[in-house]
C-alpha cells in the first residue's frame, strides 16, 4: 500500500530534491508541496496526506504552531520535522506540539526514505544528533508509565507554561490538559505540579 506525503518547505531546490528521494520509493506518493505554513495547513485538509515532511523554518509561522495546525486540519496525518541546522530547541518545541519525528537535512535518501517508513508505522524518529540523549528519555519515559501525550504535558509545565498555554500548543482542550496533568502527577505519586517535576527530573524524564 503506498502512503502519500506532503513536502513543506519555502525553497524550491529543497522542495524538488526532496521529491526525486522519495519519488526512488515506489511505496510513497507525492501528495504535493507547500512554501509556508499556512499554505501546508490548506494543502493537508485538501488532499489528506498520510505524512508531512515540514521544515523546521517557514516565513510565516513557527514550526509548533503549524505541528499543531496540521494535527487540527487533518488529525491523522504523521508529521516529521526537517531541518539543516540541528536547531535542537525548535525541533523539542516541534516535538511537544505533537510531531513525529526530526530529522536532518544532510540524511542520505535511502535513510530519509527509511525514517519516513518508520514513522509511517508508528514509530518516532528521532536524529541522534539532534537529541542525543532520547534513547535514554525513551527509556526512562517506558519506566515511569507515563502516556507520550501526559509526558508531553508535563514537559510543557516543566517549561513555566500554564495550561491555558499547554493547551494552546498541543491543540488539546484545556480540561484534556488538566485530566492529563492530574494522571502523570497519579503515576509519578506526586501532589502537585511541582513535585511531579521534580520527581520526573529526577527520573532523567526533563
Amino acid at each position: 500500500m503506498t502512503a502519500t506525503v506532503l513536502v513543506v518547505d519555502d525553497h524550491p531546490v529543497v522542495r524538488d530534491g526532496v521529491t526525486l528521494l522519495l519519488r526512488t520509493d515506489p511505496a510513497l506518493t507525492i501528495a504535493g508541496a507547500a512554501e509556508s505554513g499556512h499554505a501546508a495547513i490548506e494543502r493537508v485538509a485538501e488532499l489528506r496526506p498520510d505524512l508531512v515532511l515540514l521544515d523546521l523554518r517557514l516565513p510565516d509561522m513557527l514550526a509548533p504552531e503549524v505541528v499543531a495546525g496540521l494535527r487540527a486540519a487533518h488529525p491523522g496525518v504523521r508529521v516529521v520535522v526537517f531541518t539543516a541546522h540541528g536547531d535542537h530547541q525548535g525541533v523539542v518545541a516541534a516535538l511537544e506540539a505533537g510531531a513525529h519525528g526530526g530529522l536532518l537535512k544532510d540524511v542520505a535518501g535511502t535513510d530519509l526514505v527509511a525514517a519516513l517508513r518508520r514513522v509511517l508505522r508508528g514509530e518516532r524518529v528521532i536524529d541522534p544528533r539532534i537529541m542525543p540523549d532520547a534513547g535514554q528519555r525513551s527509556d526512562a519515559l517506558a519506566r515511569s508509565g507515563l502516556t507520550r501525550r501526559e509526558y508531553e504535558v508535563l514537559r510543557l509545565a516543566a517549561q513555566g507554561r500554564t495550561n491555558p498555554e499547554i493547551a494552546n500548543v498541543t491543540g488539546l482542550t484545556r480540561n484534556t490538559v488538566k485530566t492529563y496533568l492530574q494522571s502523570a502527577l497519579h503515576k509519578l505519586g506526586a501532589r502537585n505540579r511541582v513535585e511531579a517535576i521534580g520527581k520526573a527530573s529526577e527520573a532523567g524524564l526533563l
